[in-house]
């Protein structure tokens, strides 16, 4: 029986998603970065995240279509940074409805494979241009898309909070 055809990071901003991504990439696995930060990064990102947060969920969820469907015929497991469930979490921690088209893609369009979530860990957590959140509010969100992930049908595990090294032995061992 062929294994996990995705695995999924999930959790608190700022918990060593990325650091993590890397170090998987560097190792060899296949990955799929962040769509947010891209988002982010582009020219209105930021604004669109500030003044259109529905505008921002739905382009999320195109970005986060477009990476899923891009490594449909690839051979062996991809690692992704966040996933569909993520932006219902996002809009869950702004108090907004979950738009039809995203419920749907969340319930429809599924991941096999484990969800590995960061936890917020204070010791590493940092802002930065995009991160923007306060210690609290990473911690809200990590509670509103780990919810989010459970309520779309899935297991979340956590990630020890240990070294890069340690963690990326963890996520392979789920592989």
């Amino acid at each position: 029986m062929p294994g996990p055809r995705h695995l999924v990071l999930t959790g608190a901003p700022g918990a060593g998603k990325t650091t993590l991504l890397a170090a998987a990439e560097r190792s060899g696995l296949a990955t799929s970065p962040e769509v947010a930060r891209t988002l982010l990064r582009a020219p209105g990102g930021m604004a669109l995240r500030a003044d259109d947060p529905l505008g921002f969920a739905a382009a999320m969820i195109a970005a986060h279509r477009a990476e899923y469907e891009a490594v449909r015929d690839r051979a062996g497991p991809v690692v992704f940074d966040r996933g569909f469930p993520d932006v219902a979490g996002f809009l869950d921690v702004l108090g907004l409805a979950i738009p039809p088209e995203i419920d749907r893609v969340c319930r429809t369009v599924r991941y096999n494979g484990p969800v590995l979530r960061a936890p917020a860990w204070q010791e590493i957590y940092r802002t930065d241009p995009e991160r923007i959140q306060t210690w609290d509010e990473a911690v809200e969100s990590d509670r509103a898309v780990t919810a989010a992930w459970k309520r779309y049908g899935y297991t979340v595990e956590d990630l020890p909070l240990v070294p890069v090294e340690e963690r990326l032995r963890f996520l392979r061992a789920r592989l």
